[in-house]
């Protein structure tokens, strides 16, 4: 039987083309076993259908549930997450079902890090504000919005993963100093990069930069509150890559309207996309990007390529990378040998 993927219909655009460019099918022709088609648009969840109909599914932002994979003669063995970030997705759910959860961290290691990059020097050279200063003809007003220097600055990072050792690499030549907090850092790593790892109060305190590249789970759920943010310097800027939940919006709105950090440039939320009545979009001291900084072609690519790759292994009958609950695995060897 024909290995079947179906890729979620947030792919396309209005005119019914694949937003992001290339994103690597090219990849199946190779496996005449596997066809593909886009799915229906199914809102914000995908429904439990599509784990009747497809062996595979590649997904960008539909939620996948409890409801999506808990099907008793289902045919999904795989979701392939388009991206490193996956709290859209029921891991336990599927790993319950028997399904591979694949993210995508080769795809998105160099795009994230550089996106990081770019939001940190248009907060600390208010990028924003004098590009509207010029476009309104009001040039003799940029003596009021001078830029903060980052050389020889410290940048905290929290959250050293794939990213956030990224960041460090691609960082380098603009002269600052890091720093990082990560309980399950791979020490060894952040050695080699001569990164200390300290702890979350240490780093609010010590740092010019707070960049934040961590993963949203329960436990880093509002790990950044009112508390760390009362710790900042008052001249710190906050910037926010990995999930719009690991801060308290509702803390960060006050410390910026209050003037107690500098500043703060997001690409997250924790409501996506923000209520209009959102305080952070009329505030010139913050930079904002709609969840989107680091999407270019190359992160397109990357990531599909990493994706279809898991796409290919799982329908050659070989275990993919990156799986997030490799247990699957396991559960399927016991059930080999039990037969």
């Amino acid at each position: 039987m024909t290995f079947k993927l179906g890729l979620t219909a947030d792919f396309l655009n209005a005119k019914g083309e694949i937003g992001w460019g290339d994103i690597g099918l090219a990849m199946l022709d190779q496996s005449p076993a596997i066809s593909w088609e886009f799915l229906a648009d199914c809102g914000s969840e995908l429904p439990p259908e599509v784990a009747d109909d497809y062996d595979a599914l590649l997904v960008l932002t539909p939620r996948v549930t409890a409801g999506t994979v808990a099907r008793p003669k289902k045919r999904l063995r795989l979701v392939a997450r388009f991206g490193v970030g996956y709290d859209n997705v029921d891991v336990g759910a599927c790993t319950k079902a028997g399904v591979a959860l694949t993210i995508t961290p080769d795809g998105v290691r160099r795009p994230v890090a550089v996106g990081a990059i770019a939001l940190i020097l248009a907060a600390t050279h208010n990028v924003v504000v004098k590009d509207r200063l010029t476009r309104e003809g009001r040039w003799a007003q940029k003596l009021a919005y001078m830029g903060t220097g980052i050389t020889g600055k410290t940048l905290g990072i929290v959250g050293l993963g794939n990213t956030g050792r990224e960041l460090v690499v691609a960082s380098q030549s603009l002269g600052m100093t890091y720093q990082a907090y990560d309980p399950y850092a791979d020490e060894g790593a952040a050695a080699s990069l001569g990164v200390p790892l300290i702890d979350l109060p240490t780093l609010m305190q010590t740092s010019d930069v707070v960049c934040i590249m961590a993963a949203l789970t329960e436990e880093t759920r509002h790990l950044i509150g009112a508390r760390e943010l009362a710790a900042m310097k008052g001249s710190a800027y906050l910037v926010n890559i990995g999930r719009g939940g690991i801060v308290d919006e509702a803390a960060l709105i006050a410390a910026l309207s209050e003037g107690r950090i500098r500043g703060a440039a997001l690409d997250v939320f924790e409501e996506e996309p923000p209520d209009p009545g959102n305080p952070l979009l009329r505030m010139e001291n913050v930079v904002l990007a709609p969840h989107a900084i680091c999407w270019t072609d190359e992160i397109a690519l990357g990531n599909g390529r990493s994706a279809l790759q898991a796409v290919v292994d799982v329908a050659a009958g070989r275990r993919p990378s990156n799986v997030v609950n490799p247990e699957v695995f396991a559960q399927m060897d016991a059930s080999a040998r039990l037969r």
